[in-house]
Parts: C-alpha cells; sequence; structure tokens
C-alpha cells in the first residue's frame, strides 16, 4: 500500500499499473522550459548523457489527440539513458499539452513515468478499461510512420503514465549532446535493457 496522497485514500496504484501494462517501469520524464539549456545542465553537473533529441511536430507526429479531441500540438524531447532507466526531457513547441500544463501549474520537474508495451492497442484499451483518464496521445515518431505514445491520468497514483510502442528506427535526430558524440543517425530505437 502506498501512502495517503493530498488527501486521497492509499491505493495500491503502482501494483494496478503493472497489472494492466504488464512490463515495468522503464522511462522518467521530465518538463523543461528549454531542452537545449537542460540537456547541457544534466550533462555538465551530473554527468547524464549523452542525450539525443526530436522535434515531434505535424507532419511527423499524427493522429494527435488532447483530453478527447484532435488537437495538433508540438513537442522538443531528448532521451537519456542512467543506471539502465531512461530519462526524457519534454519541451512543449505549441497547441495545448499536458507539459505546457505541467509548466504553467508546476513549473519544471517531473512529469511521467513510461512504459514499453508490445501491443500498443492492446495496452491503450486494458487501461482505458481499467478506468484510466486519456489525455494526450499521438503516433508516427519512427523513421517509417510508426512509434506511438498515449498519456493516462491513473485513479490514486500522482503522476501521469505514458504507454510507448517504440519505433523500429528512430527518424535522424534534430539535437546530438554533447556535441560530436557521434550518435548514429539511423539509431535503432531500442527501450532500455529489459523492456520491449
Amino acid at each position: 500500500m502506498s501512502a495517503s496522497v493530498g488527501g486521497a485514500p492509499p491505493s495500491d496504484s503502482m501494483g494496478e499499473v503493472a497489472a494492466v501494462v504488464g512490463e515495468p517501469l522503464r522511462q522518467v520524464a521530465l518538463v523543461v522550459r528549454n531542452l537545449e539549456t537542460a540537456v547541457a545542465t544534466w550533462w555538465e553537473v551530473l554527468g547524464v548523457g549523452p542525450w539525443t533529441g526530436y522535434r515531434l511536430e505535424p507532419p511527423v507526429i499524427r493522429n494527435t489527440t488532447y483530453r478527447g479531441r484532435k488537437v495538433d500540438f508540438g513537442l522538443y524531447h531528448a532521451l537519456a539513458t542512467s543506471g539502465g532507466v531512461q530519462l526524457e526531457l519534454v519541451q512543449p513547441t505549441f497547441g495545448p499539452s499536458i507539459f505546457a500544463e505541467h509548466l504553467e501549474a508546476h513549473g519544471e520537474g517531473v512529469q511521467h513515468l513510461g512504459f514499453y508495451v508490445g501491443d500498443h492497442a492492446a495496452a491503450v484499451s486494458r487501461a482505458v478499461g481499467a478506468g484510466w483518464l486519456p489525455l494526450q496521445s499521438a503516433q508516427g515518431f519512427g523513421a517509417g510512420g510508426d512509434g506511438a505514445f498515449a498519456y493516462f491520468e491513473v485513479p490514486g497514483l500522482p503522476s501521469v503514465v505514458e504507454l510507448i510502442a517504440a519505433p523500429a528506427i528512430r527518424r535522424p535526430p534534430d539535437l546530438v549532446y554533447p556535441p560530436g558524440d557521434g550518435a548514429d543517425a539511423n539509431v535503432v530505437a531500442r527501450p532500455p535493457e529489459g523492456a520491449r
């Protein structure tokens, strides 16, 4: 049992998430105001990186939804792995989004927990069936137009949960930090070790 948060009754929310998702936690994501400043800080102060960043905006991403409506939005994000966990830094770029909401309400900081899933449609269906509230989603961020993500509010959990379908191959990055790191532009998109 987890402790009560904000007056809500205690629950085993992470156990419920594990039952719905069927995969372990693989990603911790933070919202930032300036992605390029943030990746430099994480590298120079904490030694976390290298970072690979991508702009995800239409037409790269499609079927974009926000709080039940079809809405265009954009984000600029970067990924790095530390200690077997993928870290993601997200900067909202335009349109309504849960990232912009988080910045306005809380400032920069931890915003969601990510789970890589093998069958994204089935995982999303299980999440909705379990009473999770869909917040935002999109498809198509991979080089072949594959890859999908969906964010949910989970009753009793004080964090947003993301379900991620990794693309077979990522698009060439828009950012590599530190510069000259030699990251392969056609890097295979692999979740952290042990994830699908």
